[in-house]
């Protein structure tokens, strides 16, 4: 890295839009600056070597120079074999992109998330357990990025969670023991040791992980979950 260029940085595509007639504009992540917009000038040229490798889910070394918030990518070879997603799987991962672009702020490193969003497409394409990887970052993209779940401890009554009680769940303060509560104190155990492997646990963590992830979008939708919704439904 010089003052204005980085250099073969592995980075991950979240998000592309056209620019003008030949050009895309990326939304990446990468290792150790975040989340970064870069230009890529004529790569929708018939010509361009590069067109093919700037897709999701493709293991990048990206090379990128500038001074503004927009960088002028300079060179994209492949990290390493990409491992395809297909199916639902490929949209549960177009839902973790779009979660990392609703969560990270612009060159906010979180070398972290970039190590937990790859081992998530790795299980993703393992096709075997794609709610559990998809909680599993959920989690850890919450916590990265400052906010933080506080599973342990009843916030209103000061005691710890049991898991044979019954809870409310605030996304800023945490669980509160209620009788007609909507998750468990074992999931909410579960949940702070990062345990999605019950059943019971796996379902309540998907409510309560929603309810999280809306409070901080502040009525956003994603557009991904949407799909994602409807293509379980026609299952």
């Amino acid at each position: 890295m010089t003052a204005n260029g980085v250099y073969l940085q592995p980075g991950f595509v979240l998000q592309h839009r056209h620019y003008r007639e030949t050009s895309v504009i990326l939304d990446v992540l990468t290792q150790d600056h975040g989340r970064v917009s870069v230009l890529a000038k004529g790569v929708r040229k018939a010509k361009s070597k590069m067109a093919g490798l700037l897709q999701p889910f493709v293991p990048l070394k990206l090379s990128y120079v500038g001074h503004s918030e927009l960088k002028l990518l300079t060179h994209a070879e492949m990290d390493s074999p990409a491992t395809p997603l297909t199916g639902l799987a490929l949209y549960c991962g177009f839902y973790v992109n779009e979660l990392v672009s609703r969560f990270l702020h612009p060159h906010d490193p979180h070398p972290e998330v970039f190590l937990g969003y790859r081992a998530c497409l790795a299980q993703l394409a393992d096709q075997q357990a794609l709610e559990m990887a998809l909680r599993l970052f959920e989690l850890e993209l919450i916590g990265h990025s400052g906010y933080g779940l506080q599973l342990d401890y009843d916030f209103y009554h000061g005691q710890p969670v049991e898991p044979d009680k019954k809870y409310h769940f605030d996304a800023e303060q945490g669980p509160v023991a209620a009788e007609q509560g909507a998750f468990s104190g074992l999931t909410l155990q579960a949940m702070s040791r990062k345990d999605f492997t019950h059943p019971q646990v796996l379902n309540e963590a998907k409510l309560l992980m929603r309810s999280v992830i809306n409070t901080h979008l502040q009525g956003r939708s994603l557009k991904s979950r949407t799909v994602i919704n409807q293509l379980i439904k026609q299952r």
